[in-house]
């Protein structure tokens, strides 16, 4: 099962390239993030023609996110648990069959929190906590599982092109490091880290200053992996080439690849 996580940054303004990138790269399973419309408004057709299931978790204007799957979509849940009157739209996960047995697959896009010293700081760490509980929860039912997406989190100053400047913001925080962390410490696995260990690796570069030119960028989209899934995987790679091209979202796709 190739299975890959990408922040479209709005899937109207990227629906070509998404097509596009969903007809050359074919992952079994792919999650988006950055839907940016309600549900009845994300453009279905255009990936069901391609042969995927839809679950989306839409708002209008901002977030959102979506699971695409070749395979049937079972018991999809949106929203992440531990606060009701949360409405923002960043959490959706399904269970997906596969032909040794099935996976639960989610499609996170956790809080950017800047600036800190602010009520969005405090929601980002709060939103972390509650997903370190679920991660709990899933752990506790010995499933595979994987937890893809845009946790707006750099892990260590390997991830991003300027430590020093990043260092009051909330991706690089150590806050959010030890929420980051605390996913690692309970059991999961950084899919990326386990075939590569180099250093200045992204998955997002800024519209601004000219960031994808001089590969000054971030790596913040990632694919977390239960043991059981971990303990499958052959394969994990970020694929920069819908960055490059025109109309692009600001980041590109990361994907893996599980024996299941």
């Amino acid at each position: 099962m190739k299975l890959a996580t990408w922040n479209v940054n709005s899937i109207k303004a990227r629906l070509e390239p998404a097509v596009a990138w969903l007809k050359e790269a074919s992952p079994d399973v792919a999650v988006l993030q950055e839907i940016k419309c309600v549900d009845d408004a994300f453009p279905r057709a255009a990936f069901e023609e391609l042969g995927y299931n839809c679950a989306v978790h839409g708002q209008k204007t901002y977030n959102g996110v979506a699971i695409l799957s070749k395979r049937p979509l079972e018991d999809v849940t949106p929203r992440l648990k531990g606060a009701d009157h949360d409405d923002h739209a960043r959490y959706i996960e399904a269970i997906v069959p596969g032909i040794a047995g099935a996976v639960r697959v989610a499609s996170i896009y956790a809080p950017n929190g800047n600036p800190i010293g602010t009520d969005k700081f405090t929601y980002k760490l709060a939103w972390m906590e509650r997903l370190i509980g679920h991660t709990r929860e899933l752990l506790d039912r010995e499933i595979p599982f994987v937890l893809a997406g845009d946790y707006n989190i750099c892990p260590s100053d390997d991830d991003v092109y300027d430590p020093v400047a990043f260092r009051d913001d909330a991706l690089c925080r150590l806050e959010s490091r030890l929420r980051f962390r605390a996913l690692l410490y309970l059991g999961l696995t950084d899919a990326y880290r386990v075939f590569h260990q180099e250093p200045h690796r992204y998955t997002f570069w800024d519209y601004q200053a000219g960031r994808w030119h001089r590969d000054e960028g971030l790596r913040i989209d990632h694919l977390l992996l239960s043991p059981h899934a971990a303990d499958r995987i052959a394969a994990c790679n970020i694929d920069k080439k819908p960055r490059a091209k025109d109309r692009s979202s600001d980041h590109t796709p990361i994907w893996c690849e599980l024996a299941v």
